[in-house]
């Protein structure tokens, strides 16, 4: 998927989104980085602002990334899915963020090569084979 480009990929995903909603929900789930606080969940954005000061700052540009333990603000009280990072991550368009993640400066999480390409990947692997094979389908299309 490295090599795929972001403006590909988004059109991958904008298909799957309009076709196979329930599988879009299970691509890049973003997580409670406190599963006892509601209001913990991170919310997609175009860099990664988490810190570990008291701030309720908890943007994340990783697919499937998670919130701060001790966030407190809202309304970050439920997960983000591929169709939010898509939009919200890679701008809609695929012109930022892809395949690797990027983050303020001094914040969380820190990017990594091709991270995020490599996240989509590991939950398009978590997939159960009728998912796979849809999604084998709309990937070889774009």
């Amino acid at each position: 998927l490295a090599k795929t480009s972001g403006k590909d990929f988004v059109q991958f995903a904008k298909a799957l989104n309009i076709s196979h909603s329930n599988i879009d929900g299970k691509i890049c789930k973003t997580r409670q980085g406190n599963t006892s606080n509601a209001n913990s969940f991170s919310k997609y954005g175009a860099s990664s602002d988490r810190d570990n000061g008291t701030s309720g700052n908890r943007m994340t540009s990783l697919c499937g990334g998670t919130g701060k333990a001790d966030a407190t603000d809202g309304p970050r009280t439920s997960a983000q899915f591929l169709r939010d990072f898509i939009k919200d991550t890679l701008l809609g368009d695929g012109s930022k963020n892809w395949p690797t993640s990027t983050a303020d400066s001094g914040k969380k999480p820190e990017p990594v090569t091709n991270d995020n390409a490599n996240a989509v990947a590991k939950d398009l692997v978590a997939l159960n084979r009728d998912e796979k094979t849809i999604v084998a389908g709309l990937l070889a299309k774009t």
